[in-house]
């Protein structure tokens, strides 16, 4: 018998600056939204609501904002519960993230944030060009390993 896999892999926006919480046991919580465009329809766009714990959340907090793009890898949570003013049965499906890869600078997306590049990126201009590359065999009594 196959196990189950509850595992969702999502491209997408931002809608809104990520909110912190924290428990009351002390451990981080990030909540943000993003949208996701749908191949092929103009202007039409799912959202998803994702939840980021612990050291991710900070990043998240830290690093993101609305309009950045981000892939987020993770799991789906539906919670269920009992709405208080009308009494009906209400739930919501949302995204617990395992993993979120930043896909652009803070000055590339569409909300901004800091308007330098992060640390480690190339630009085009700082790549070095070898013109002239000879055929000749390596001599290995010179590589010093």
């Amino acid at each position: 018998m196959a196990r189950s896999i509850n595992q969702v892999i999502l491209l997408g926006r931002l809608t809104r600056d990520p909110e912190q919480r924290t428990t009351s046991t002390g451990k981080t919580i990030a909540s943000f939204s993003i949208a996701v465009d749908r191949g092929g329809e103009s202007d039409s766009a799912d959202f998803f609501e994702i939840t980021a714990w612990e050291k991710l959340g900070e990043l998240v907090i830290q690093y993101l904002s609305k309009g950045r793009r981000v892939l987020v890898q993770g799991r789906l949570r539906q919670d269920s519960w009992d709405d208080k003013e009308t009494g009906k049965k209400r739930s919501r499906v949302e995204v617990t993230a395992t993993d979120v890869t930043f896909l652009d600078g803070p000055s590339e997306g569409a909300g901004g944030g800091a308007a330098s590049a992060p640390a480690g990126s190339s630009k085009k201009s700082d790549d070095v060009v070898i013109e002239d590359i000879d055929d000749k065999p390596i001599d290995l009594s010179e590589i010093p390993f």
